[in-house]
């Protein structure tokens, strides 16, 4: 049994692919906030598949953490000279993993947050990237305004301060290019929020300009924000994962990344001093990535939103299994069909029907076991993000919302803290409280969750919407989610007559 690192990768390498490159060669040119799951089996993976084939040594990754739960990535990477092993599961049950090795160095923000911006600020930092969550940007999802009101916010923005949030991080590292009289790196979100580098670059200039509005007017106007539309489904590592590495391949790691076979990347063409030749990985630069975004956020995303509320209230526990019953699969692909795909745009190069049905096959991958409770959190900050818009744009059109206003009925039910079989749900969001206190009024008050505004603006005032949100509703609490789904399959089209 073999521990990773360095100086064990000669031996690895007759057991699965190593860096085929000598990183003592890799020099930094991207600085990641957010080194979780998903940027080492997307970003990270694109750019080790870069070095492996000779290219972009000088496009290695520092990762940075902020949060205090960070300190336990850095402390596993660190041990393993910043190697893990990406897993992929295939459905038939085969694996494939790989060590990754573009990772090249860590540095967690509040134990030196000093060395974090001087990183940012050296010459050879190119590229700044993201992956902080949907809900790391601080705005707020109905008005679409910096949250400026935020207790992090309001200390970073304190003069002579230490910085501690990303905004105060990455601004100051902004500010010392600035007058140093260097350029400013590129600012890369590869987060699931549609127009994520606009949605950045609203931030980060807000921010900037609370501090100095010169500051703020020059980092919106030199600061590169690409947009970009990324796809692999990452679920969380669990120990029977490291125990399943260890077995089959000898590998003690203690923090590898399982991921499905299926990965995708548009990136719009848009960066100030250079980047890697992301092309040559698989990665589709572009000059518009609004219409790929739109169909993983509205088809991909908002279709884990509909399986995973109406799954967990129904018994089951993983993704999988939902997609592998027939009447989930149909209430899916009828959402799909039916709500998403009318406001979608054509997609270059993406036959959108053949895109709908590997989704549905991804999602029913048995190896991957996607947790619903990972798909059911954060709510909050996925649903205005990726559903409402749907909704919105179906209401505006006269198009369908009776599925959509179901999903949004069932994670109000979920937002009750307790399954159809009587257990208990561990609701994990940002506003847990005052969803769940909505949620517990609804049997007598069946608006009492849309109607908060800070979530869903003004659909509450919609009579369209309010009449196929309560018929869900009451629905799911009167028959439960199977038996909804089952007459809804029946009846065709789920909304009253009546509103339409």
């Amino acid at each position: 049994m073999s521990g990773l690192s360095a100086a064990t990768l000669p031996a690895l390498s007759g057991t699965m692919p190593v860096p085929g490159y000598d990183r003592s060669q890799v020099s930094t040119g991207i600085v990641h906030f957010g080194v979780g799951g998903f940027h080492r089996a997307h970003e990270a993976m694109y750019l080790d598949r870069l070095m492996n084939a000779g290219q972009a040594l000088d496009w290695g990754i520092c990762g940075i953490g902020v949060l205090p739960g960070d300190a336990r990535m850095q402390t596993a990477l660190d041990a393993q000279d910043r190697l893990y092993t990406l897993i992929v599961k295939h459905p038939d049950g085969s694996l494939e993993p790989r060590v990754i090795g573009s990772i090249v160095e860590y540095l967690f923000a509040p134990h030196d947050p000093e060395a974090v911006i001087e990183k940012m600020a050296s010459p050879t930092t190119r590229i700044v990237s993201l992956t902080v969550t949907e809900g790391g940007y601080n705005i707020d999802p109905v008005t679409g305004d910096f949250e400026a009101d935020d207790p992090a916010v309001r200390q970073d923005l304190q003069p002579g301060g230490t910085p501690a949030t990303v905004f105060g991080l990455v601004t100051e590292a902004l500010a010392r290019r600035r007058s140093r009289g260097l350029e400013s790196f590129t600012v890369m979100s590869c987060d699931n929020i549609e127009g994520n580098g606009d949605v950045a670059r609203r931030a980060f200039t807000a921010f900037a300009g609370l501090r100095d509005p010169e500051l703020g007017s020059w980092v919106g106007t030199e600061v590169p924000f690409p947009n970009s539309m990324v796809d692999r489904i990452t679920p969380v590592t669990t120990d029977e994962d490291r125990a399943l590495l260890a077995e089959q391949f000898g590998v003690q790691d203690a923090w590898p990344v399982v991921c499905e076979p299926f990965t995708q990347w548009a990136l719009e063409d848009h960066f100030g001093t250079g980047r890697p030749p992301l092309e040559d990985a698989g990665v589709q630069l572009v000059k518009d990535v609004r219409p790929y975004e739109l169909m993983k956020l509205r088809l991909l995303n908002a279709s884990h939103q509909a399986l995973c509320y109406l799954g967990y209230l129904s018994g089951y526990r993983y993704a999988h299994e939902v997609c592998q019953d027939p009447l989930f699969s149909g209430f899916l692909r009828a959402y799909m069909d039916r709500e998403a795909t009318p406001t979608l745009s054509p997609v270059p190069g993406i036959d959108l029907e053949e895109y709908k049905t590997t989704l549905i096959e991804r999602f029913a991958n048995p190896e991957i076991r996607d947790t619903l409770a990972r798909l059911c959190a954060d709510s909050s900050d996925r649903i205005p993000k990726w559903l409402l818009p749907v909704i919105r744009e179906q209401l505006a059109s006269g198009g369908d919302i009776g599925r959509s206003a179901l999903v949004v009925a069932a994670w109000a039910r979920y937002a009750e803290g307790v399954d159809e079989q009587g257990a208990p749900i561990e609701v994990v969001d940002r506003l847990r409280d005052p969803l769940m206190a909505a949620a517990a009024r609804q049997r007598s008050e069946p608006t009492a969750f849309i109607a908060q505004r800070q979530v869903f603006g003004d659909l509450v005032d919609e009579p369209r919407f309010v009449a196929a949100y309560m018929q869900a509703l009451q629905s799911l609490h009167e028959r439960g989610a199977r038996s909804t789904l089952a007459s809804l399959t029946s009846q065709g089209n789920p909304e009253p007559a009546d509103a339409t």
